[in-house]
């Protein structure tokens, strides 16, 4: 069991990363792991790598779009604006800070959806009144990535409206049909984990003061909603509306984009400005993404999941709790890899559907076991979107790394909890 190439590659990518290594090269040499000890070969295995990389195509268009989207609203002082006005609210108070950015992470998952492409806009001009307070970096990462995370997991809008009708669809495709609706009824206990897991973090692990030091900000020029400003909260808005109509987010980036063009916030000759700004802020994601697509494509190749699966099962006999446990920690292992939850519900599907039918598990309790499987690394994973998004935001001085003082925290206060209440609920339901 040890030796299942999946194991090995994604404790080759641990590890790596650990040793600091660039996450695009810890995932390369990852995938060249599960090639070779699956017999797949080194040429082989960069074949599927690259031929697998187009699996994140769309997410990663959406990234840059996103990101020039971000960079155009950054250019009207909307962002700079908010965070003048989050400064203010807060006045000295740490906790309702961090609870706050938490509360302004949901929105960008539903509300004005532009995922992560916030981040680098928001945060860097709060990182002055952070080293103020004292915040511990680490409990921001928590605040953001809780933000990212929960939104979708938990309701059916924006980016979980995919979310859900991903879990919908493989679980019907798989034999065993449910109504969107069961979703949400069912994920309610993995958010509540995660509530648990960001008061934690809040409260208890990270409430000592931190020092940083202090460097320049740019100071906001104005402070009041002008004309341009109201443009483009409608634009972003307008980015909502399409992406929910018609379930493409580029789509309703571009249209945000356009509306701004036309009401010259964004100027014709500024564009390229614009966009290759937006390619600095969420290229290097965008890149990550597609090499996460390819090496999950090389995992799936080696045909080693299904082993570890059944291997993991043959142990369990017939005891939901055992096999729950199993479920849970192999999917642990491949969120862990992949770095993706919207790409693991596919993979997990096409064996814990007939598994948990074979077992007995009500409908709930398999949303909730499928949901949470393939979820539950993804919170800590380096190549993920909802560590990598928090690290560009906090490291925009230097002073924040992306293993020690994101995932760490992030899987020590999210994918605990979530593999806890993956299991209790896969049990009571």
């Amino acid at each position: 069991m040890l030796l299942n190439p999946v194991i090995l590659s994604v404790l080759t990518m641990i590890i790596l990363c650990l040793l600091k290594l660039n996450v695009i090269f810890s995932m390369l040499a990852a995938a060249l792991v599960a090639g070779i000890t699956s017999g797949i070969g080194m040429p082989e295995t960069m074949k599927i790598l690259i031929g697998g990389m187009g699996g994140n195509s769309e997410t990663a268009l959406s990234y840059l779009l996103l990101g020039t989207l971000a960079v155009a609203i950054n250019s009207t002082g909307v962002a700079s604006i908010i965070s003048k006005k989050i400064a203010g609210i807060v006045s000295g108070r740490k906790r309702v800070l961090l609870l706050l950015i938490a509360a302004v992470a949901c929105f960008s998952q539903n509300l004005i959806p532009v995922h992560i492409a916030f981040i680098p806009i928001l945060i860097p001009p709060l990182l002055k009144l952070m080293n103020k307070l004292k915040v511990d970096r680490r409990a921001m990462a928590c605040s953001l990535t809780f933000g990212l995370k929960t939104p979708y997991v938990v309701l059916p809008v924006g980016f979980g409206l995919i979310f859900h009708t991903i879990v919908k669809d493989q679980i019907s495709a798989n034999g065993y049909n449910i109504e969107l609706g069961e979703v949400w009824r069912a994920t309610w206990i993995l958010g509540l984990a995660m509530v648990i897991g960001l008061f934690i973090a809040i409260f208890i692990t990270y409430k000592k003061d931190r020092d940083y030091e202090d460097l320049p900000l740019k100071e906001v020029e104005s402070e009041k909603m002008e004309k341009k400003h109201w443009v483009t909260l409608i634009a972003a808005l307008t980015a909502f509306g399409i992406q929910l109509y018609t379930g493409s987010l580029p789509l309703g980036a571009l249209a945000a984009l356009g509306i701004m063009l036309v009401f010259k916030v964004v100027k014709w000759n500024e564009l390229d400005n614009v966009l290759n700004d937006g390619l600095l802020i969420m290229g290097l994601i965008a890149f990550i993404m597609l090499v996460a697509a390819g090496y999950g494509r090389v995992i799936r190749e080696t045909g080693a999941i299904e082993t570890l699966v059944t291997g993991v099962v043959g142990i369990c006999g017939g005891s939901k709790a055992i096999a729950s446990l199993a479920m849970l920690t192999v999917g642990l292992f491949i969120t862990m890899g992949i770095g993706t939850s919207f790409g693991t519900v596919p993979i997990l599907a096409t064996i814990y559907v007939p598994l948990t039918i074979e077992m007995g598990y009500s409908s709930a309790a398999m949303i909730v076991l499928i949901t949470a499987a393939s979820i539950i690394g993804d919170a800590g994973s380096p190549a993920s979107d909802s560590t990598l998004g928090p690290t560009s935001g906090l490291n925009a001085d230097g002073q924040h790394e992306h293993i020690r003082n994101t995932c760490m925290a992030t899987f020590i206060h999210f994918c605990i909890p979530l593999f806890i209440a993956g299991f209790i609920g896969s049990l009571i339901f």
